[in-house]
Protein backbone atom coordinates (compact mmCIF):
# COMPACT_ATOMS: atom_id res chain seq x y z
CA UNK A 1 0.00 0.00 0.00
CA UNK A 2 1.62 3.52 -0.71
CA UNK A 3 2.47 5.36 1.74
CA UNK A 4 -0.12 8.33 2.56
CA UNK A 5 1.10 11.71 2.25
CA UNK A 6 -0.67 15.12 4.17
CA UNK A 7 -2.16 17.22 1.30
CA UNK A 8 -1.58 20.17 3.81
CA UNK A 9 1.05 23.22 2.65
CA UNK A 10 0.54 25.04 6.00
CA UNK A 11 2.83 25.43 8.75
CA UNK A 12 2.14 24.10 12.51
CA UNK A 13 1.27 27.23 14.46
CA UNK A 14 3.93 28.84 16.45
CA UNK A 15 2.05 28.67 19.79
CA UNK A 16 1.91 25.15 19.12
CA UNK A 17 5.50 25.26 18.72
CA UNK A 18 5.87 27.46 21.34
CA UNK A 19 3.74 24.96 23.82
CA UNK A 20 5.71 21.75 22.93
CA UNK A 21 9.33 23.88 23.69
CA UNK A 22 7.36 24.68 27.37
CA UNK A 23 6.82 20.85 27.94
CA UNK A 24 10.42 19.87 26.59
CA UNK A 25 11.85 22.03 28.84
CA UNK A 26 9.36 22.55 31.87
CA UNK A 27 12.25 24.15 34.11
CA UNK A 28 12.10 27.12 32.33
CA UNK A 29 8.42 27.58 31.36
CA UNK A 30 7.87 27.26 34.56
CA UNK A 31 10.59 28.76 36.51
CA UNK A 32 11.33 31.84 34.73
CA UNK A 33 7.93 33.00 34.87
CA UNK A 34 7.83 32.21 38.55
CA UNK A 35 10.85 34.25 39.40
CA UNK A 36 9.81 37.05 37.10
CA UNK A 37 6.69 36.83 39.69
CA UNK A 38 8.25 36.98 42.93
CA UNK A 39 10.53 39.33 41.74
CA UNK A 40 7.45 41.48 41.30
CA UNK A 41 5.35 41.31 44.00
CA UNK A 42 8.46 40.56 46.88
CA UNK A 43 11.45 42.11 45.23
CA UNK A 44 13.51 42.31 48.69
CA UNK A 45 12.70 38.53 49.64
CA UNK A 46 13.42 37.56 45.95
CA UNK A 47 17.10 39.91 46.31
CA UNK A 48 17.82 38.43 49.48
CA UNK A 49 17.04 34.65 48.77
CA UNK A 50 19.45 35.29 45.28
CA UNK A 51 22.14 36.77 47.51
CA UNK A 52 22.05 34.50 50.07
CA UNK A 53 22.62 30.93 47.50
CA UNK A 54 25.26 33.07 45.45
CA UNK A 55 26.70 33.38 48.32
CA UNK A 56 26.40 29.64 49.59
CA UNK A 57 27.83 28.72 46.04
CA UNK A 58 31.14 30.88 46.08
CA UNK A 59 31.58 29.77 50.28
CA UNK A 60 31.07 26.21 49.06
CA UNK A 61 33.21 26.40 45.89
CA UNK A 62 35.94 28.07 48.47
CA UNK A 63 35.61 25.94 51.29
CA UNK A 64 35.66 22.25 49.26
CA UNK A 65 36.18 22.98 46.03
CA UNK A 66 36.51 19.38 45.23
CA UNK A 67 32.83 18.49 46.20
CA UNK A 68 32.18 21.60 44.50
CA UNK A 69 33.46 21.02 41.31
CA UNK A 70 31.82 17.19 41.53
CA UNK A 71 28.45 18.27 42.16
CA UNK A 72 27.31 21.69 41.23
CA UNK A 73 30.18 22.40 38.66
CA UNK A 74 28.67 20.33 35.72
CA UNK A 75 25.27 21.49 35.94
CA UNK A 76 26.05 25.26 35.88
CA UNK A 77 28.61 24.24 32.87
CA UNK A 78 25.47 22.70 31.47
CA UNK A 79 23.03 25.50 31.82
CA UNK A 80 25.94 28.10 30.27
CA UNK A 81 26.51 25.50 27.28
CA UNK A 82 23.09 24.51 26.54
CA UNK A 83 21.61 27.90 26.90
CA UNK A 84 24.14 30.78 26.73
CA UNK A 85 26.20 29.66 24.13
CA UNK A 86 25.50 30.51 20.79
CA UNK A 87 26.62 27.05 19.53
CA UNK A 88 23.48 25.15 20.82
CA UNK A 89 20.54 28.05 20.90
CA UNK A 90 17.96 28.23 18.12
CA UNK A 91 19.96 30.18 15.56
CA UNK A 92 23.16 29.15 16.03
CA UNK A 93 22.47 25.54 16.53
CA UNK A 94 20.44 25.95 13.02
CA UNK A 95 22.75 27.54 11.33
CA UNK A 96 25.35 24.70 12.17
CA UNK A 97 22.68 22.28 11.18
CA UNK A 98 22.46 23.90 7.77
CA UNK A 99 26.45 24.28 6.99
CA UNK A 100 27.16 20.81 7.85
CA UNK A 101 23.95 19.27 5.57
CA UNK A 102 22.17 18.24 8.11
CA UNK A 103 18.71 19.70 7.73
CA UNK A 104 16.26 19.21 5.09
CA UNK A 105 12.65 20.88 3.70
CA UNK A 106 9.50 19.70 4.06
CA UNK A 107 8.28 18.57 1.01
CA UNK A 108 5.00 20.59 1.36
CA UNK A 109 5.30 23.24 3.65
CA UNK A 110 8.83 24.23 2.63
CA UNK A 111 9.43 24.13 6.19
CA UNK A 112 13.00 23.79 7.29
CA UNK A 113 13.12 20.92 9.36
CA UNK A 114 16.44 20.57 12.06
CA UNK A 115 17.42 17.83 14.41
CA UNK A 116 16.53 18.91 17.94
CA UNK A 117 18.70 18.51 20.89
CA UNK A 118 17.45 16.32 23.76
CA UNK A 119 19.66 16.82 26.44
CA UNK A 120 23.32 18.11 27.16
CA UNK A 121 25.24 17.13 29.87
CA UNK A 122 29.41 19.05 30.53
CA UNK A 123 31.18 16.16 31.84
CA UNK A 124 34.15 18.25 31.97
CA UNK A 125 35.44 21.48 30.88
CA UNK A 126 36.88 20.10 28.37
CA UNK A 127 34.49 17.81 26.82
CA UNK A 128 30.72 17.90 26.82
CA UNK A 129 27.72 15.71 25.26
CA UNK A 130 24.91 15.95 23.11
CA UNK A 131 22.28 13.93 22.64
CA UNK A 132 20.14 14.88 19.01
CA UNK A 133 17.04 13.34 17.97
CA UNK A 134 18.04 12.80 14.31
CA UNK A 135 15.48 13.43 11.25
CA UNK A 136 13.54 11.06 9.29
CA UNK A 137 16.25 9.52 7.00
CA UNK A 138 19.02 10.15 8.34
CA UNK A 139 21.11 7.53 9.36
CA UNK A 140 24.46 7.61 12.17
CA UNK A 141 26.33 7.37 9.32
CA UNK A 142 25.45 10.86 7.62
CA UNK A 143 26.38 12.11 10.94
CA UNK A 144 29.51 10.35 11.04
CA UNK A 145 30.62 11.74 7.73
CA UNK A 146 29.92 15.27 8.74
CA UNK A 147 31.81 15.00 11.94
CA UNK A 148 34.67 16.85 10.52
CA UNK A 149 32.26 19.71 9.73
CA UNK A 150 30.56 19.65 13.10
CA UNK A 151 33.63 19.88 14.94
CA UNK A 152 34.77 23.41 12.93
CA UNK A 153 30.89 24.44 13.07
CA UNK A 154 31.22 23.89 16.96
CA UNK A 155 35.10 25.50 17.50
CA UNK A 156 35.54 22.24 18.79
CA UNK A 157 39.04 19.80 18.42
CA UNK A 158 36.56 16.82 17.16
CA UNK A 159 33.07 15.90 17.59
CA UNK A 160 32.47 11.94 18.04
CA UNK A 161 29.37 10.26 16.85
CA UNK A 162 27.47 7.32 19.10
CA UNK A 163 24.07 5.91 17.85
CA UNK A 164 22.00 5.50 21.22
CA UNK A 165 18.68 4.50 19.59
CA UNK A 166 17.17 4.19 16.04
CA UNK A 167 16.80 8.42 16.25
CA UNK A 168 18.75 9.21 18.78
CA UNK A 169 22.21 9.70 18.65
CA UNK A 170 25.14 11.38 21.19
CA UNK A 171 27.70 13.93 20.18
CA UNK A 172 30.26 14.00 22.20
CA UNK A 173 32.52 17.05 21.46
CA UNK A 174 36.43 17.73 22.79
CA UNK A 175 36.07 21.44 22.93
CA UNK A 176 40.32 21.31 24.20
CA UNK A 177 43.14 18.26 25.09
CA UNK A 178 41.59 17.43 28.47
CA UNK A 179 44.85 15.84 29.69
CA UNK A 180 46.85 19.02 30.48
CA UNK A 181 48.52 17.56 33.45
CA UNK A 182 50.70 14.79 34.47
CA UNK A 183 48.21 11.49 36.46
CA UNK A 184 50.48 10.31 39.25
CA UNK A 185 51.38 6.50 39.51
CA UNK A 186 48.64 5.15 41.80
CA UNK A 187 48.97 4.73 45.51
CA UNK A 188 49.40 0.80 46.61
CA UNK A 189 46.89 -0.84 48.06
CA UNK A 190 47.39 -1.54 51.83
CA UNK A 191 46.45 -4.98 51.66
CA UNK A 192 45.37 -7.87 49.14
CA UNK A 193 42.03 -7.68 50.38
CA UNK A 194 41.69 -3.92 48.86
CA UNK A 195 42.39 -5.62 45.46
CA UNK A 196 39.91 -4.94 43.00
CA UNK A 197 41.06 -7.01 39.73
CA UNK A 198 37.72 -5.82 38.10
CA UNK A 199 38.69 -2.41 38.84
CA UNK A 200 42.52 -1.60 38.55
CA UNK A 201 43.16 1.25 38.09
CA UNK A 202 44.99 2.70 35.09
CA UNK A 203 44.87 6.47 34.56
CA UNK A 204 41.37 8.61 33.65
CA UNK A 205 39.38 9.34 30.95
CA UNK A 206 38.44 12.47 28.54
CA UNK A 207 35.10 12.96 31.23
CA UNK A 208 37.50 13.02 34.19
CA UNK A 209 36.40 9.76 35.51
CA UNK A 210 38.95 6.93 36.75
CA UNK A 211 39.93 4.58 33.80
CA UNK A 212 39.79 1.44 35.46
CA UNK A 213 39.67 -2.00 34.14
CA UNK A 214 39.16 -5.64 34.74
CA UNK A 215 42.17 -7.25 34.35
CA UNK A 216 41.57 -10.70 35.24
CA UNK A 217 40.47 -11.78 31.87
CA UNK A 218 41.62 -9.69 29.65
CA UNK A 219 44.80 -9.37 27.08
CA UNK A 220 45.78 -6.60 26.54
CA UNK A 221 47.34 -4.97 23.63
CA UNK A 222 49.18 -1.27 23.47
CA UNK A 223 50.04 0.64 20.04
CA UNK A 224 51.89 3.64 19.80
CA UNK A 225 54.99 5.32 18.58
CA UNK A 226 58.49 5.40 20.19
CA UNK A 227 57.63 8.14 22.54
CA UNK A 228 54.14 7.40 23.29
CA UNK A 229 53.74 6.49 26.28
CA UNK A 230 53.27 2.50 25.80
CA UNK A 231 54.77 1.20 28.93
CA UNK A 232 53.14 3.96 31.18
CA UNK A 233 50.17 1.54 30.49
CA UNK A 234 51.87 -1.28 31.05
CA UNK A 235 52.91 -0.13 34.43
CA UNK A 236 50.18 1.68 35.68
CA UNK A 237 47.99 -1.34 36.67
CA UNK A 238 51.01 -2.87 38.26
CA UNK A 239 50.89 -0.49 41.69
CA UNK A 240 47.48 -1.78 42.20
CA UNK A 241 48.23 -5.50 41.95
CA UNK A 242 51.19 -5.10 43.60
CA UNK A 243 49.95 -7.00 46.93
CA UNK A 244 49.15 -9.64 45.04
CA UNK A 245 52.30 -9.66 43.12
CA UNK A 246 54.22 -9.97 46.42
CA UNK A 247 51.82 -12.80 48.07
CA UNK A 248 52.82 -14.63 44.70
CA UNK A 249 49.05 -14.73 43.45
CA UNK A 250 49.68 -12.65 40.68
CA UNK A 251 52.85 -13.85 38.83
CA UNK A 252 54.42 -11.76 36.44
CA UNK A 253 56.59 -13.29 32.91
CA UNK A 254 58.67 -10.44 31.10
CA UNK A 255 59.95 -10.54 28.11
CA UNK A 256 61.94 -7.49 27.38
CA UNK A 257 63.56 -7.86 24.21
CA UNK A 258 65.35 -4.08 23.56
CA UNK A 259 66.52 -5.29 27.51
CA UNK A 260 65.67 -1.83 28.41
CA UNK A 261 62.41 -1.13 29.53
CA UNK A 262 60.82 -3.72 31.70
CA UNK A 263 65.08 -4.47 33.44
CA UNK A 264 63.75 -2.50 36.87
CA UNK A 265 60.85 -5.20 37.23
CA UNK A 266 63.46 -8.08 36.95
CA UNK A 267 63.79 -8.72 40.77
CA UNK A 268 59.80 -9.48 41.26
CA UNK A 269 59.44 -11.39 38.14
CA UNK A 270 58.61 -14.66 38.24
CA UNK A 271 60.51 -14.73 34.76
CA UNK A 272 62.29 -12.59 33.20
CA UNK A 273 63.83 -12.28 29.93
CA UNK A 274 66.18 -10.20 28.51
CA UNK A 275 66.93 -10.59 24.30
CA UNK A 276 65.59 -12.53 21.58
CA UNK A 277 66.30 -15.85 22.74
CA UNK A 278 65.25 -15.88 26.34
CA UNK A 279 61.84 -14.17 25.37
CA UNK A 280 61.13 -16.86 23.30
CA UNK A 281 61.88 -19.42 26.40
CA UNK A 282 59.93 -17.37 28.62
CA UNK A 283 56.97 -17.86 25.75
CA UNK A 284 57.51 -21.46 25.57
CA UNK A 285 57.42 -22.16 29.16
CA UNK A 286 54.50 -19.95 29.76
CA UNK A 287 52.47 -21.46 27.32
CA UNK A 288 53.89 -25.22 29.64
CA UNK A 289 52.64 -23.81 32.65
CA UNK A 290 49.08 -22.99 30.68
CA UNK A 291 48.45 -26.40 29.56
CA UNK A 292 49.50 -28.02 32.85
CA UNK A 293 47.24 -25.24 34.31
CA UNK A 294 44.43 -26.96 32.46
CA UNK A 295 45.55 -29.96 33.02
CA UNK A 296 44.73 -29.68 36.78
CA UNK A 297 41.53 -28.02 36.15
CA UNK A 298 40.75 -30.48 34.44
CA UNK A 299 41.59 -33.78 37.05
CA UNK A 300 39.76 -30.81 39.65
CA UNK A 301 36.63 -31.10 37.81
CA UNK A 302 36.86 -26.93 37.86
CA UNK A 303 36.19 -24.46 34.90
CA UNK A 304 37.75 -21.49 36.42
CA UNK A 305 40.29 -20.62 38.95
CA UNK A 306 40.76 -18.36 41.96
CA UNK A 307 43.55 -16.39 42.07
CA UNK A 308 45.94 -17.56 44.97
CA UNK A 309 49.91 -18.26 45.54
CA UNK A 310 48.52 -21.94 44.73
CA UNK A 311 46.41 -20.65 41.16
CA UNK A 312 48.16 -17.45 40.10
CA UNK A 313 46.95 -15.38 37.87
CA UNK A 314 49.44 -15.07 35.40
CA UNK A 315 50.68 -12.18 33.18
CA UNK A 316 53.41 -12.90 29.91
CA UNK A 317 54.36 -8.87 29.05
CA UNK A 318 55.35 -8.68 26.30
CA UNK A 319 57.48 -4.60 25.68
CA UNK A 320 58.04 -5.08 22.30
CA UNK A 321 55.85 -7.78 20.05
CA UNK A 322 57.56 -7.06 16.97
CA UNK A 323 60.75 -8.19 18.21
CA UNK A 324 59.48 -11.36 19.39
CA UNK A 325 56.70 -12.22 16.57
CA UNK A 326 57.96 -10.34 13.12
CA UNK A 327 61.14 -9.10 13.62
CA UNK A 328 63.04 -11.86 15.34
CA UNK A 329 66.38 -13.44 13.10
CA UNK A 330 65.40 -17.14 13.60
CA UNK A 331 62.69 -18.01 11.57
CA UNK A 332 61.82 -21.04 13.21
CA UNK A 333 61.89 -19.51 17.08
CA UNK A 334 59.27 -16.98 15.61
CA UNK A 335 56.72 -19.07 14.30
CA UNK A 336 57.06 -20.92 18.06
CA UNK A 337 56.23 -17.36 19.65
CA UNK A 338 53.51 -16.99 17.21
CA UNK A 339 51.96 -20.35 17.66
CA UNK A 340 52.48 -19.95 21.20
CA UNK A 341 50.99 -16.87 21.68
CA UNK A 342 48.02 -17.51 19.40
CA UNK A 343 47.38 -20.34 22.39
CA UNK A 344 47.86 -18.18 25.35
CA UNK A 345 45.09 -15.83 23.62
CA UNK A 346 42.80 -18.00 22.26
CA UNK A 347 42.77 -20.24 25.53
CA UNK A 348 44.57 -19.01 28.43
CA UNK A 349 41.79 -16.55 29.85
CA UNK A 350 40.22 -19.43 31.26
CA UNK A 351 43.09 -20.47 33.36
CA UNK A 352 44.32 -17.05 34.19
CA UNK A 353 47.24 -16.58 31.84
CA UNK A 354 47.08 -13.40 29.98
CA UNK A 355 49.48 -12.01 27.77
CA UNK A 356 49.95 -8.09 27.72
CA UNK A 357 51.87 -6.30 24.87
CA UNK A 358 53.21 -2.90 23.45
CA UNK A 359 53.87 -2.39 19.88
CA UNK A 360 54.88 0.15 17.50
CA UNK A 361 53.59 -0.74 14.19
CA UNK A 362 50.12 -2.81 14.72
CA UNK A 363 49.75 -4.55 11.48
CA UNK A 364 48.56 -7.78 11.35
CA UNK A 365 52.28 -9.13 9.44
CA UNK A 366 53.67 -8.12 12.83
CA UNK A 367 51.36 -8.87 15.59
CA UNK A 368 49.25 -11.75 13.52
CA UNK A 369 47.55 -12.47 17.05
CA UNK A 370 46.01 -8.75 17.46
CA UNK A 371 42.63 -9.78 17.03
CA UNK A 372 43.03 -11.95 20.22
CA UNK A 373 43.92 -9.19 22.27
CA UNK A 374 40.14 -8.69 24.30
CA UNK A 375 41.14 -4.52 24.97
CA UNK A 376 43.01 -2.54 23.25
CA UNK A 377 44.72 0.83 23.76
CA UNK A 378 45.99 3.04 21.04
CA UNK A 379 48.75 5.84 21.25
CA UNK A 380 49.91 7.91 19.29
CA UNK A 381 50.85 6.49 15.81
CA UNK A 382 52.70 7.68 12.80
CA UNK A 383 49.56 6.73 10.00
CA UNK A 384 46.12 7.29 10.00
CA UNK A 385 45.37 3.63 9.43
CA UNK A 386 46.65 2.35 12.51
CA UNK A 387 43.89 3.62 14.81
CA UNK A 388 41.56 1.36 12.30
CA UNK A 389 43.96 -1.72 13.05
CA UNK A 390 44.08 -1.35 16.80
CA UNK A 391 39.99 -0.66 17.65
CA UNK A 392 38.35 -1.49 14.84
CA UNK A 393 36.76 -0.75 11.29
CA UNK A 394 35.77 2.72 11.83
CA UNK A 395 37.46 3.74 14.66
CA UNK A 396 39.17 6.91 12.89
CA UNK A 397 35.82 8.00 12.00
CA UNK A 398 34.28 7.97 15.24
CA UNK A 399 36.69 10.17 16.63
CA UNK A 400 40.19 7.98 17.59
CA UNK A 401 42.47 10.50 15.66
CA UNK A 402 45.21 8.55 17.78
CA UNK A 403 47.57 9.79 14.65
CA UNK A 404 46.92 13.91 15.20
CA UNK A 405 48.16 13.63 18.85
CA UNK A 406 51.12 15.76 19.24
CA UNK A 407 54.37 14.48 18.60
CA UNK A 408 55.69 15.94 21.76
CA UNK A 409 56.73 14.42 25.72
CA UNK A 410 53.44 15.98 27.49
CA UNK A 411 50.94 14.09 24.73
CA UNK A 412 52.80 10.47 26.52
CA UNK A 413 50.24 8.49 27.85
CA UNK A 414 47.13 10.01 25.76
CA UNK A 415 45.48 7.65 23.58
CA UNK A 416 42.28 5.74 22.93
CA UNK A 417 40.26 2.85 23.78
CA UNK A 418 36.83 1.89 22.94
CA UNK A 419 34.02 1.51 25.64
CA UNK A 420 32.57 -1.52 26.56
CA UNK A 421 29.27 -2.20 25.00
CA UNK A 422 29.76 0.35 22.43
CA UNK A 423 32.02 1.06 19.72
CA UNK A 424 32.71 4.69 20.72
CA UNK A 425 36.52 5.99 20.98
CA UNK A 426 36.80 7.41 24.48
CA UNK A 427 40.51 9.65 25.15
CA UNK A 428 41.98 8.42 28.15
CA UNK A 429 45.55 8.95 29.88
CA UNK A 430 47.52 6.76 31.85
CA UNK A 431 48.97 7.74 34.76
CA UNK A 432 52.96 7.95 34.60
CA UNK A 433 55.38 6.06 37.09
CA UNK A 434 58.53 7.94 37.26
CA UNK A 435 61.96 5.71 38.17
CA UNK A 436 61.67 6.68 42.07
CA UNK A 437 57.98 5.24 41.52
CA UNK A 438 58.90 2.07 40.27
CA UNK A 439 62.08 1.41 43.01
CA UNK A 440 59.57 2.18 45.83
CA UNK A 441 57.07 -0.57 43.85
CA UNK A 442 59.54 -3.40 43.59
CA UNK A 443 61.00 -1.82 47.46
CA UNK A 444 57.36 -2.87 48.60
CA UNK A 445 57.08 -6.07 46.86
CA UNK A 446 60.95 -7.26 47.97
CA UNK A 447 59.88 -6.01 51.93
CA UNK A 448 56.53 -7.44 51.34
CA UNK A 449 58.04 -11.15 51.03
CA UNK A 450 60.60 -10.71 52.93
CA UNK A 451 58.43 -10.38 55.84
CA UNK A 452 56.49 -13.33 54.26
CA UNK A 453 59.36 -15.64 54.15
CA UNK A 454 60.31 -14.87 57.82
CA UNK A 455 56.98 -15.98 58.46
CA UNK A 456 57.49 -18.97 56.73
CA UNK A 457 56.30 -18.47 53.42
CA UNK A 458 57.82 -19.16 50.24
CA UNK A 459 58.32 -16.68 46.59
CA UNK A 460 60.47 -18.46 44.51
CA UNK A 461 61.59 -16.83 41.39
CA UNK A 462 63.68 -18.11 38.56
CA UNK A 463 65.01 -14.82 36.12
CA UNK A 464 67.26 -15.18 33.17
Amino acid sequence: MPEKKSNSNRKTGLEWKAAAWAARHPGFSLGVPALGYAGMTAPEVTAAAAGTGLAAAIAWGRAHPDTFDRIALPHLRNLRRRWLSATYTGPGWRRNMREAGLVREHPSTAELLVPRILRLRSYSSAVETVWVKILKGQTVKHWMDAAEVLAACFNAERVTVEKVAPTKLALVVQRREPFTYTIPAPAIPASVEEVDLSAVHFGFDEFGREWTEDVSDKHILIAGATGSGKNSVLWAPLFTLAPMIAEGSVRLWLCDPKQVELNVAAPIAHRYASGEEASAEVVSEFLENQQATQAKLQESGLRKFTPSPETPLNILIVDELGAVLAYASDRVRMARNRQGMALVGSQGRATGHLMWGAVQEPTKDTVPVRDLFTLRVCLRVTAAIHPEMVLGDGARTRGALADEIANVPETAGIGFKVAERTRTPVRVRAAYATDEDLKALVKYVLDERAEDEEQGGSHLRLVA
